[in-house]
This record gives C-alpha cells, sequence and structure tokens, in this order.
C-alpha cells in the first residue's frame, strides 16, 4: 500500500553514518532533548506544523467519510456505512476507529475540481495550481512543504523544514523555490527491523574512525555537492550540504529519525504496517522540529474490486491515522499540529463493471484533525455522492487553511523561471466553516 512499486492507472550504512555524530549524547532521549527544549523557554505555541497524509491515487469518498446506505445499490456499493461517536454521523466500515474519534476530526465532504487524470489533480492539491501541457516529470509550481521551508522554515534550527515519508509525493517538489527548498527524504520501510534514512545512509564510506572530527566530514561532503546539484545553484547546493551535515552530527535528527526508539505499546498503537510506522515517525519528526511531514500512502487507484481493495488496505490507513490523533492529543500537540489527509479527487458514483470506481473530480471528501480547527462533518454531498450539496470548496482552500495554520500569507510572491512574480496562491479563501 505505501511504497514503491505501486503505480496509477496512467501508466554509509545508516548506524556507520550516524557514528560520526554520536559524541557521547547516545544516551539521550527524544524526549529528554524534548524536555530540554521546554526547560530553555523555547515558545511550543508558536511552532506550527503539518502532517499531509497523501492517499496516492485518489480515495473513494463512499468506501471511506461519506458512505451512501440509502442510495441505490449501484450507487451505495458493496460496504457498509457504521455509526461514528457523533449523532447522525456514518463513516464506511473500515474506517472504525476513526469512527470512534470522530468527535476529534474535521471532515469536510463537498471539496471539488475540474480534473479527472492523476496528474493535473495532484498537482492541483499539492501546489493550488493545475499542471499544464507536460504529463509526469517534475511539478511546475513550489507544493506545500517547499512554501513551508521557504516561507517558515524548521521549528528547530537542527531539522530540515520539509521532511517526506517515505518518498516525496507525485508533485511534491519545490519547482522554483530550488533545492534548499526540496523535501528530505526518508526512503525505505519504516515498518522494517533494517529500516535506515535513506539520505543519511548512502555515503556509506564516510565513517568516523576515517573522518575523525566533523570538520572532515563536512570537507567530504562539499566535495560530493555535484551530485545533488540538480539545478546549478551552488547556494542551493551549500544549504542542501550544510543540512546534511547538521542531520549527520546533530543528535536532535539522530533520534527523530530513529523510530526504534519508541515502545513497543506505541508502535503497536500505529499498527506494525509500512502506513501506520510512518505517521508514526511523522509525529516524531514534527515533535522534534520538523514544520511539514508528508507521508505518502499508495493505492487508492480502485478501479476494480474496491471490496477487496479496501479490505486491504483500509483497516492499516485507519488505524494508523486514529492512532497519529490519538497521539498528538495525548502529547498536547493537537493544538500545533494539523493533520490532513486527501488524495487528488474523489471516485465515480456508480459503481462500474469490474465493481471498482473511476476518477472524478467533481467531489472528494477531505479529512483535517487538530489546528485549531471546529470539529465535525462540514458540508454535505447530494444523494448519490456526486457533486456538493451545500459549502463547495476547491483543493485551493484546503492549501490557504494550511497556510493559515502555519501562519504563511499565501499572497507572498516568489520568481517563477520566467521571471515573473507568482502568488503562492491565486485561490486564498480559507474553508470558513471550519476555522475556530
Amino acid at each position: 500500500m505505501l511504497g514503491k512499486g505501486s503505480t496509477y492507472c496512467d501508466g554509509v550504512s545508516r548506524r556507520n553514518f550516524l557514528g560520526a555524530g554520536v559524541l557521547g549524547l547516545s544516551g539521550l532521549t527524544l524526549a529528554e532533548v524534548l524536555r530540554g527544549r521546554a526547560l530553555a523557554g523555547e515558545n511550543r505555541q508558536a511552532n506550527t506544523s503539518v502532517i499531509f497524509v497523501e492517499l496516492a491515487g485518489g480515495p473513494t469518498q463512499f468506501e471511506t467519510y461519506d458512505p451512501k446506505p440509502t442510495a441505490p445499490a449501484e450507487y451505495r456499493g458493496p460496504l457498509s456505512a457504521i455509526a461514528t461517536n457523533l449523532p447522525g454521523v456514518m463513516f464506511s466500515q473500515y474506517m472504525a476507529e476513526q469512527a470512534k474519534i470522530a468527535d476529534r476530526l474535521t471532515v469536510v465532504r463537498s471539496i471539488r475540481h475540474n480534473s479527472s487524470s492523476h496528474d493535473p489533480s495532484s498537482h492541483l492539491t499539492q501546489t493550488g495550481y493545475y499542471k499544464t501541457g507536460q504529463k509526469g516529470g517534475e511539478n511546475q509550481m513550489p507544493s506545500i512543504g517547499a512554501v513551508a521551508a521557504k516561507f517558515r522554515g524548521p521549528n528547530h534550527v537542527a531539522m530540515p523544514a520539509y521532511v517526506a515519508v517515505p518518498q516525496v509525493m507525485r508533485n511534491g517538489g519545490a519547482a522554483q523555490l530550488g533545492l534548499a527548498c526540496a523535501p528530505f527524504q526518508t526512503g525505505g520501510d519504516p515498518n522494517s527491523n533494517k529500516f535506515q534514512v535513506m539520505n543519511l545512509g548512502t555515503l556509506e564510506s564516510l565513517t568516523a574512525d576515517r573522518l575523525g572530527n566533523r570538520s572532515q566530514l563536512l570537507a567530504q561532503l562539499d566535495a560530493r555537492r555535484e551530485l545533488n546539484d540538480l539545478n546549478g545553484s551552488a547556494t542551493a547546493v551549500d544549504q542542501f550540504t550544510q543540512k546534511a551535515f547538521d542531520l549527520v552530527t546533530g543528535s536532535q535528527a539522530r533520534l527523530a529519525f530513529d523510530i526504534a526508539e519508541e515502545s513497543d505499546s506505541i508502535r503497536d498503537a500505529y499498527g506494525r504496517t509500512t502506513v501506520g510506522q510512518s505517521m508514526l515517525l511523522a509525529r516524531r519528526l514534527v515533535e522534534a522540529g520538523v514544520t511539514c511531514v508528508t507521508v505518502r500512502v499508495t493505492g487508492w487507484d480502485d478501479h476494480s474490486n474496491i471490496a477487496k481493495a479496501m479490505a486491504t488496505k483500509g483497516p492499516a490507513y485507519d488505524q494508523g491515522l486514529a492512532a497519529l490523533v490519538r497521539d498528538l492529543g495525548d502529547r498536547g500537540l493537537e493544538q500545533d499540529v494539523l493533520v490532513v489527509a486527501m488524495g487528488e479527487f474523489g471516485r465515480t458514483p456508480k459503481i462500474n463493471k469490474n465493481a471498482g470506481r473511476d476518477h472524478w473530480g467533481s467531489l472528494m471528501s477531505v479529512l483535517l484533525a487538530g489546528g485549531r480547527l471546529q470539529r465535525g462533518v462540514f458540508g454535505e454531498s447530494n444523494s448519490k455522492g456526486e457533486v456538493p450539496a451545500n459549502m463547495p470548496y476547491r483543493p485551493e482552500n484546503v492549501l490557504a487553511t494550511i497556510y493559515h495554520h502555519l501562519g504563511i500569507d499565501p499572497s507572498q510572491t516568489f520568481t517563477d523561471l520566467s521571471g515573473r512574480p507568482r502568488y503562492v496562491l491565486e485561490e486564498r479563501e480559507v474553508i470558513r466553516e471550519i476555522m475556530a
């Protein structure tokens, strides 16, 4: 479900490398680091962050957050609707854990846009702009995380501003903002006993014994800059190199990326799956000072046998997402951390001949949690789940709501490749009804 190998229908070892940064700090736990920050008087209230869960491929609204139990069978679909802990609100059967905490969630059932193709739709939901002309390849406008890196930076100097778990979203790049705002990708499978952070594990020959001290490590990394110079910008590469150096040598980053530091009980609560452990890693990263973490959950392009597909992926996603919301609340982070889960579009109202659903940009559901938002279900779709019945909003409004939480003014500009100033968002209205 999450990781490499999933396609759309449109066709130093970690231990040795991190050894250079131990410096007697191996006994510290992440909790101790965070307590130290609190004692130092750091203001957590200002350190807002976002965890964006990309449900890549386009999840069905019917079999997640907007079931239609009274619709005709060809619209209703094969799954049952279940009650939530909100009176009169129902989710689909594989969202059982989230149904138990529906009063802690913000679900918007009335998001729509004008595309039913993966790449333009993904680009829209990640950047606020449709992709034009080219199909595939790099995004043309900066993604959420890149904007956060540019206009906010990290919440802690030792951490990157933007991390992608385990891989960058389909249109999650920095575009015109450059390599310095690109995501730090973990790679790998956080559920594996052999999990290691990809970008910290590639320079296998750089051991503590060979380098001797941090300045030597930086010199070695600097010598390899050309491998990372994707756009010819020496400044961007210098920033990348410095960030890599900080990640290798800093105890804050080492501990945050080390999911093995978590107790078995916490790991079990999220589920011993790639999806669950990725969400747990995202929580560790925002807790340690990352501003934007994206979690890519693939496998939602269900053109056939949607009942079997949801039985396969639904429970793992449901458990991980519900555990994340509970965990953030238990740690007092739910006001500062905004969780968003969405895909690039919804699915067709009518079940197709292959017992699946096809692409449908005219309606989708978006889940949010935390971030000082109003809780509950907002917006309605019509009786067959075809279009919004009220409160019609677009993905740009979701992004505007995210930027509002992060304190980023979306009317700020950056320079595009033609030298023209471009707004972070053209459409900058937040979803008013969910604002506290």
